[in-house]
């Protein structure tokens, strides 16, 4: 069964990432300055985390082989991580808006949790804008590099989180990105370090 050419568990899945944003329309359009202000955290937290669970497919498929989530996951990935792009954004212009001139905005570049906010996002673009079947296709081999800027790009996000407030934000930043972490040094032992069947041990 399908609605309108999709799978019911599409449909809920774009649900799902959708309402966190639902719950920031009041203050989003309201008036209260302070309350708009205090959406960047929200906005922020959410594209990372969505970036981070997209991220994390390929790990968890490695890991938990035979599973059918993780195979799940991986179809899906790339609904997550358009919606942790969107949050992204929204993320950047609610900053940009609530700095109000271009003149603060530049008078924050140079610091760490600045710059890298916007490198990250510079780098989310071109993720984003060929994150579909027809640009796959045109791209051919150089899709799959082009999509290993990911890779820099949660680094940044990492040292974006960390850095907030004088580096104070960095517990809940290693907690969030732990999990991601973790599953690429599995990866690294599983497909470079780990011994194969009939190698022989290293003396």
């Amino acid at each position: 069964m399908t609605i309108l050419g999709y799978k019911p568990s599409t449909m809920i899945l774009w649900i799902v990432l959708a309402l966190p944003g639902l719950a920031m329309l009041p203050d989003l359009f309201g008036s209260d300055p302070r309350a708009f202000h205090r959406l960047l955290h929200p906005t922020g937290e959410f594209a990372a985390r969505f970036m981070i669970i997209g991220m994390m497919a390929s790990g968890l498929m490695l890991l938990f082989r035979g599973r059918a989530w993780p195979r799940w996951l991986v179809h899906h990935r790339r609904d997550i991580e358009v919606a942790a792009f969107v949050y992204a954004a929204l993320h950047t212009v609610i900053y940009v808006i609530d700095r109000g001139t271009l003149d603060r905005i530049i008078e924050a570049l140079p610091r760490t949790d600045i710059w890298t906010g916007w490198l990250a996002m510079a780098l989310f673009v071109p993720l984003a804008l060929t994150s579909n079947d027809a640009a796959q296709r045109w791209l051919r081999t150089g899709w799959k590099t082009l999509q290993r800027l990911a890779y820099p790009a949660a680094v940044l996000v990492l040292i974006h989180w960390a850095a907030l407030h004088n580096w104070g934000s960095w517990p809940p930043a290693a907690v969030h990105f732990g999990p991601l972490i973790a599953l690429w040094l599995y990866r690294l032992w599983y497909w470079n370090l780990r011994s194969r069947p009939g190698t022989p041990a290293a003396a």
